[in-house]
């Protein structure tokens, strides 16, 4: 069975078509600054790598540009869109309608659109790549995995907010979480690594959007992203925990308007705002140059992972492995040694060796006498959707 994974974002759309249930990627790639005139279609088959510069005005454009490079009769990939079978999408809001990849139908498309506020930087470009794929893939499943399905077993003592009930039960105010695709993906290969299907895990998904996950038993428990993508730890452009107060403060003595403040706390804050860079590499190149800012960013990146690691392991009583995912937790030998420096009473004990190294596969970083597991695991999102998509149709 080939699946095509399609993730779309605001300006961008990432891609894989697979075969299942062999896993087998046969071509993936990425559409990126869409509605530019220097977009970029990047695209890998059989091991080599294609670029392309050329204008692409909107999603649409994107999709039939994705279609194209599929059925060029050069590279010989597919005949028609009909040998795709399923057409697997990422939604990142499902609110409490969805704790399980569901076929796309008008309801469901419903549902996402209805969630538009709660993810208003996702939702909106994930039902449009929905739609479209339903014109240029007409004969093909339509598949939609939810980011926060994953997390729908964290318990209600958890996913409660302590304010008055009706906001709860009639409006559904609560902790969704996020990521859920990386979080179950990274933690299932963990589990399967240390052969314990009840093990108590910490997962770290950072990249542009980071997000801590508490996984005991094969279950999200716990999880630092909340009603929205935008609390927990700092991120590349928004804050991560603040004191709320601070939202009156702005608006009733600053003189911010409200969409001044959210636009400022979700594409001004985190990393950018305190830095004026967004790309870690940068802020740890600065900070290597004796920037101040960035080292003083850094810092406080690290110690805000460390708070939410201790708070986990108190959670679950117990810890068996940290986990580190997604670009930056896979790449960044400096977050990874800052973030478990001095974690000792945790029995987390890193190897500054093992640290350094580079890989695409599995590996462990932690020290031989090191109680608690640390894992460094390539998620792989795209595979875990079209994995999701497999069994649903299959079953």
């Amino acid at each position: 069975m080939k699946v095509l994974i399609l993730n779309s974002g605001s300006s961008s759309i990432k891609f894989q078509l697979i075969e299942m249930p062999e896993e087998k990627v046969i071509c993936g790639g990425l559409v990126e600054r869409i509605g530019s005139r220097d977009s970029v279609l990047v695209f890998n088959l059989s091991g080599k790598k294609h670029k392309k510069k050329l204008p692409i005005n909107d999603h649409k454009e994107g999709l039939i540009k994705i279609s194209n490079v599929l059925l060029d009769v050069e590279n010989g990939i597919l005949k028609s869109t009909e040998e795709i079978e399923a057409v697997g999408h990422r939604v990142v809001h499902g609110g409490n309608a969805f704790s399980e990849t569901t076929l796309v139908n008008k309801e469901v498309k419903r549902i996402i659109k209805e969630n538009f506020s709660l993810a208003p930087l996702h939702n909106p470009h994930n039902l449009l790549g929905i739609e479209i794929a339903e014109q240029i893939f007409s004969n093909s499943k339509q598949i939609a995995v939810f980011d926060t399905a994953f997390h729908q077993s964290i318990p209600t003592k958890v996913r409660k907010y302590a304010i008055p009930n009706k906001f709860y039960e009639e409006n559904g105010i609560q902790l969704y979480g996020f990521h859920g695709t990386s979080h179950k993906y990274v933690s299932e290969r963990a589990a399967d690594y240390l052969g314990r299907e009840d093990a108590k895990l910490i997962t770290i998904h950072l990249g542009n959007g980071c997000s801590i996950s508490a996984v005991k038993n094969g279950k999200s428990v716990d999880h630092s992203l909340g009603f929205a993508p935008s609390n927990g730890l700092i991120m590349g452009s928004r804050s991560g925990d603040i004191d709320h107060s601070i939202v009156f403060y702005l608006v009733n003595e600053l003189g911010y308007s409200l969409d001044e403040v959210n636009n400022m706390l979700n594409k001004e804050s985190g990393m950018l705002g305190l830095t004026g860079y967004s790309d870690l590499r940068d802020i740890e190149s600065e900070a290597e140059r004796g920037n101040h800012a960035c080292k003083l960013a850094l810092e406080m990146n690290a110690y805000r992972i460390k708070k939410y690691i201790g708070a986990y392991a108190a959670a679950m009583n117990g810890l068996d492995a940290l986990i580190f995912t997604a670009g930056i937790g896979e790449n960044s030998e400096l977050i990874r040694k800052m973030v478990c420096n001095e974690m000792q009473f945790l029995e987390i004990e890193i190897d500054d060796l093992f640290n350094s190294r580079k890989s695409a596969h599995l590996r462990e970083i932690n020290t031989s006498d090191s109680i608690v597991k640390v894992l460094v695991i390539p998620t792989n999102e795209e595979l875990e959707i079209a994995k999701q998509a497999f069994h649903l149709l299959e079953n």
